[in-house]
């Protein structure tokens, strides 16, 4: 039946949707999993979720296109993801087409909070896994549990796309060879409090540069730099510690295929921002959020502009949000359409 909500006025909030999928890992192998309506879990208190971190998760979202049509943007490179995450932190994987089958039973148990296309939000679904089962000492989980749950969430600019300004900090958000480019939770926990002094400071959120060095910079809270040099190359962080978004590289694809650009990955050294003339941090929430200007060490660099986003990152956040709700034609294998809703 059709959902009385105001698709407008969605923020990024929890709201209970009607159904999510929960699948088992016990002696070896995943259960069926199934679809259920209860949105609580219980667990052993001495579940390794709860004391080691042992738990990851993903972020994704599904489309409403102008035909009616329900899409998903590249569901197998989250699903390879979170399987090097589970890698990373000795949990089992999860094969990419049983997590592609699960986020599709989600969407279609749940079609009817998928937000109507040009309202500008869309179906939010968040897998994720974690160690359950009675484990005292410090060892991988005898049992883990899988669920995709999902929620409408609406367009991340309510004013519009605008840029905003970012602080770096001293505190580092991962170690070299550490769990920086796994998306575990432990790698948020360790950014709450740095984001709360960047908040306090008049800041959207902070910059981490690399933790060897300082002179490097890594993330953009919880998203990935990028910039736009003045002979128009696009060019992103390289670090072992960074989360390879999928954002990032969908936009590294689409500097050089559709715009035209080059596009490099590598070190960016955070005494040489005049290199660009625009910036931006980017991921699954927001797609692209523009950077108007980064306060290192007391000195503020103002790139583009503090109140007006670049024309480049204008036209990448137009092209991207464009294959994702089906207005623009998307490379081969990028969308994932959802059968029988």
């Amino acid at each position: 039946m059709k959902k009385e909500i105001n698709w407008e006025e969605l923020a990024f909030n929890y709201i209970k949707t009607d159904k999510r999928y929960i699948s088992v890992w016990k002696d070896g192998q995943w259960d069926e999993g199934k679809l259920v309506e209860d949105n609580f879990l219980t667990i052993s208190e001495a579940s390794t979720a709860l004391h080691y971190g042992q738990q990851c998760f993903e972020g994704l979202k599904a489309y409403r296109t102008k035909d009616g049509k329900i899409q998903l943007f590249r569901p197998d490179q989250n699903a390879k993801r979170m399987q090097k995450s589970c890698k990373k932190i000795l949990m089992p994987e999860m094969p990419v087409e049983k997590f592609i089958d699960a986020c599709e039973q989600v969407v279609r148990a749940n079609e009817h909070y998928v937000p109507p296309y040009g309202t500008g939000a869309t179906l939010y679904l968040r897998p994720f896994m974690i160690g359950t089962g009675s484990t005292v000492g410090v060892k991988p989980a005898p049992e883990y549990t899988f669920c995709v749950f999902c929620l409408p969430v609406g367009a991340y600019f309510k004013g519009g796309l605008g840029p905003v300004n970012f602080m770096t900090t001293e505190y580092d958000r991962a170690a070299p060879m550490g769990t920086g480019a796994a998306k575990v939770g432990g790698n948020y926990a360790a950014s709450l409090h740095p984001h709360q002094e960047a908040v306090e400071a008049g800041y959207a959120d902070c910059i981490y540069l690399d933790a060897a060095t300082h002179t490097k910079i890594e993330e953009v809270g919880a998203a990935n730099f990028f910039g736009i040099t003045k002979d128009d190359i696009f060019v992103t962080p390289v670090s072992p510690s960074i989360l390879p978004s999928i954002t990032k590289y969908s936009l590294l694809y689409l500097a050089e295929n559709y715009l035209g650009l080059k596009s490099e990955e590598r070190d960016v050294h955070i005494d040489h921002l005049d290199e660009f003339k625009e910036a931006g941090a980017c991921g699954t929430a927001a797609v692209i959020t523009p950077i108007g200007a980064i306060m290192h060490k007391g000195k503020k660099h103002v790139f583009h502009s503090e109140s007006e986003v670049g024309p480049v990152t204008k036209k990448l956040y137009d092209t991207l949000v464009g294959i994702q709700f089906g207005d623009v034609e998307a490379p081969e294998g990028w969308i994932h359409y959802v059968e029988n809703v």
